[in-house]
C-alpha cells in the first residue's frame, strides 16, 4: 500500500476515506474463489476508523485486491489518488493488550490549512459519505485505467496484485463530504499534516464527524 510502500512515507495506517463499490466487492469475491488474487503484502490485521469533513482528490482509480494480514487474507477496495486535500481528518484505533484496550487518536487539518497528500493509496472495506465524481468511468478494465496513479502491477513492490482485466473505476476528480470509513492500510508519496495532534489513552477511541 514490504508491508506497503507505494511512496516514501510510513503513515501506512493513517487513511482517508474512499468509496468501495458493490461491483468491486463482487469482483474481489469471484477472484478469491478462483485463487487469482495475489496475497503479496502484509498488514497488521488491525482495522481503524477514519473520518473527514471533506476530501477533494484529483486523479482517482479504484480496484479490488487482497491484503495479506497476520490473520489471513482480507479483500479490500484499493483506491489511488494523484493528489488529495482533506479537511478535519481524524483516525482512531483501539488495540487490545494484556492490560486492557489502548487507544490512539490522531487529528489534523482542523484549521485554515488542509491535510495534503500525493500518490495516495487506501485499502478499505467499509465507508459512509456523500460523493461527487467528475468524468467518471465505471466498469473500466483495471489493466487499462488511465486516471490516477495507476494500479499496482502483479507482484510489484510486494503490493496486493489485481486480477488483470477485472473491474475498476476511475475519475478526473472526486469530492467526499461527511466521510466515515473502516480501513486496513494506506500509503502516500507525501503526507502533510498541519495542526497534528496525537493522543494515547486507556479504553476505546472514536472519531466523530461534526
Amino acid at each position: 500500500m514490504k508491508s506497503q510502500t507505494r511512496g516514501g512515507t510510513r503513515w501506512r495506517r493513517f487513511a482517508v476515506v474512499m468509496v468501495p463499490s458493490v461491483a468491486a466487492t463482487a469482483a474481489i469475491g469471484v477472484a478469491l474463489a478462483q485463487g487469482a488474487l495475489a496475497a503479496s503484502f502484509s498488514v497488521s490485521g488491525q482495522q481503524f476508523q477514519v473520518t473527514a469533513k471533506k476530501l477533494e482528490g484529483k486523479g482517482f482509480v479504484q480496484y479490488g485486491a487482497m491484503d495479506q494480514t497476520k490473520k489471513g487474507g482480507k479483500p479490500v477496495a484499493v483506491v489511488g489518488l494523484d493528489s488529495a486535500k482533506i479537511t478535519k481528518l481524524c483516525q482512531a484505533v483501539t488495540v487490545p493488550t494484556p492490560f486492557g484496550n489502548v487507544s490512539l487518536k490522531l487529528e489534523a487539518g482542523g484549521g485554515a490549512d488542509k491535510v495534503e497528500a500525493t500518490k495516495l493509496y487506501i485499502d478499505a472495506d467499509d465507508m459512509k459519505a456523500n460523493a461527487k465524481f467528475t468524468n467518471v468511468d465505471i466498469g473500466v478494465s483495471v489493466s487499462d485505467t488511465t486516471k490516477g496513479p495507476g494500479p499496482a502491477k502483479p507482484g510489484e513492490d510486494n503490493r496486493g496484485a489485481y486480477v488483470p482485466g477485472s473491474f475498476a473505476q476511475q475519475a478526473d476528480e472526486v469530492e467526499f463530504t461527511d466521510v466515515d470509513q473502516r480501513a486496513w492500510a494506506t500509503s502516500a508519496g507525501t503526507f502533510t499534516l498541519p495542526g497534528l495532534h496525537m493522543g494515547v489513552s486507556m479504553g476505546g477511541a472514536e472519531c466523530k464527524n461534526n
